[in-house]
């Protein structure tokens, strides 16, 4: 397909026109899927009521607006979080298996949620805070293993898969030496879910994650001069190293931000970019696609996980694990035919 040029305010940019179709259509699918998720619950809402909520009228004012529309937020942006975030590592490690739930960050923001609930209070500030700390610990770990005789995407995937398993022991001791009713509670949250959210659990997160979209926004076009190799990026002008770093804070505060409330959810970091990708035919791994399938896929997986076993909610890490569970061994075996 042909590209498109958008200009304002004296820039320009090149847009292919599939991604911009593409853009439309998953938005589309972002907006149909938002208003089943208003509509369904314990009663059933229409879709006229739903809009006559929004607007402030009818008698499903606080159940639309006060119970269903945070859920359904957080199902959008923080699945566009987990593809951004998945996106950032694919791009770092040129690798399709180097997703942050794959490379262990998600269980290290899991380790640092944990030490969070079991040493300190765990107020939703506190888990935040140790869940990005948590990350970037591992995220750093994995790193400085990698880095020795030069950085390579399939060592770091490796040494990340070895971490992240070190940390998941790590992590099934912490909760085994807890209080049973913190063991329980950690447990169950570890799952995965975006059952009982509300507004007061989301407002901040939603706005740090707003804030590292905007900055990874602001750093895409140097992210894909730098996916088609060091030199060239270089001699873009582009500096690799604080571009990395840049990469790695955002993806990891993208996923510790996610996992500090509504626990690891696997799999849409690792799906939703190549996925994205191979919708707009993109030969790098680009953000948009990746952040708005990512949205769709933990939209979808949440009202499954609502749906399949009615008026009982699963948590959705349960869903997505085991449809990103074919997605793995699909990836696997086309990884290894072509290897």
């Amino acid at each position: 397909m042909s590209a498109v040029v958008l200009r304002g305010r004296g820039r320009s940019i090149r847009v292919e026109r599939r991604t911009l179709v593409l853009t439309g259509s998953l938005l589309v699918v972002i907006l149909c899927l938002g208003l089943l998720g208003l509509c369904f619950g314990a009663s059933w809402a229409n879709p006229g009521e739903v809009v006559q909520a929004l607007a402030g009228f009818g008698d499903s004012v606080v159940v639309v607006r006060e119970w269903r529309l945070p859920r359904v937020l957080a199902g959008i942006i923080f699945g566009a979080s987990l593809g951004v975030a998945g996106a950032i590592f694919q791009n770092i490690t040129r690798n399709p298996m180097g997703s942050p739930d794959v490379i262990g960050l998600d269980a290290g923001a899991y380790t640092g949620a944990l030490v969070a609930l079991t040493v300190f209070g765990g107020t939703a500030g506190e888990l935040a805070l140790s869940s990005v700390l948590g990350g970037l610990v591992v995220a750093a770990v994995i790193y400085l293993l990698s880095v020795r005789g030069g950085l390579s995407g399939l060592r770091l995937v490796v040494i990340g898969i070895a971490v992240n398993a070190m940390v998941n022991a790590l992590n099934s001791w912490i909760v085994l030496r807890a209080d049973l009713e913190v063991a329980i509670a950690a447990v169950g949250w570890s799952a995965g879910s975006l059952n009982g959210i509300g507004w007061p659990k989301v407002a901040l997160p939603f706005a740090i994650i707003a804030v590292l979209l905007v900055v990874m926004a602001t750093r895409s076009h140097a992210m894909h001069q730098a996916a088609l190799g060091d030199a060239l990026a270089v001699t873009s002008g582009v500096g690799v190293g604080r571009l990395r770093l840049v990469m790695v804070l955002v993806g990891v505060g993208c996923t510790a931000t996610v996992t500090a409330v509504a626990g690891p959810i696997v799999f849409i970091a690792l799906a939703a970019p190549q996925i994205g990708r191979r919708l707009a035919k993109a030969p790098g791994v680009p953000l948009l696609p990746a952040a708005l399938t990512g949205a769709v896929l933990l939209q979808g997986a949440d009202l499954i996980a609502q749906m399949l076993l009615a008026p009982v909610s699963l948590p959705v890490g349960v869903v997505s694990a085991a449809i990103g569970g074919v997605y793995l061994i699909w990836l696997l075996t086309k990884e290894v035919r072509s290897a």
